[in-house]
């Protein structure tokens, strides 16, 4: 018999620890001196980390709280893209790879979030990627 908790069980775990680092992160981003320098030594403005910390707030807030599929589908991307932003910020610069390892770690979690929230959220792919019928008149190139 398959437990149908462990995707949820699962879901809630990765989800929580990774928003809790987004959260750890927001905050260290608008409180710590030292992170605000990091800002500085990636090259970006100060105003960026600002809307940086703004948006994986509202993030993690879409997902820990009900929200619509589409809407979580947003959160997760925005947050892929910012984590592969600040690997290739940190390579850019020639920080060592010590560094950038937590980019790549948090990106794992936050895979592992997203394929448990699509195994409990129920959707069955219902992308069609099948050849659509050719209208009269028209011809398949």
């Amino acid at each position: 018999m398959k437990n149908h908790k462990s995707p949820r069980v699962a879901f809630w775990a990765t989800t929580s620890f990774f928003s809790l680092w987004m959260l750890f992160t927001a905050y260290a981003q608008l409180a710590l001196p030292q992170v605000q320098h990091v800002f500085t030594h990636l090259g970006f403005p100060d105003y960026f980390r600002v809307e940086l910390s703004i948006a994986k707030i509202i993030g993690v807030f879409v997902l820990m709280l009900p929200a619509p599929a589409r809407l979580k589908e947003w959160a997760y991307a925005g947050f892929a893209i910012t984590l592969t932003s600040a690997l290739i910020a940190h390579l850019t610069v020639g920080d060592a790879l010590a560094v950038t390892v937590w980019c790549v770690v948090a990106g794992v979690v936050l895979g592992l979030s997203y394929f448990f929230n699509w195994k409990i959220s129920g959707v069955t792919g219902s992308a069609d990627f099948s050849p659509q019928p050719v209208p009269p008149g028209f011809s398949r190139v």
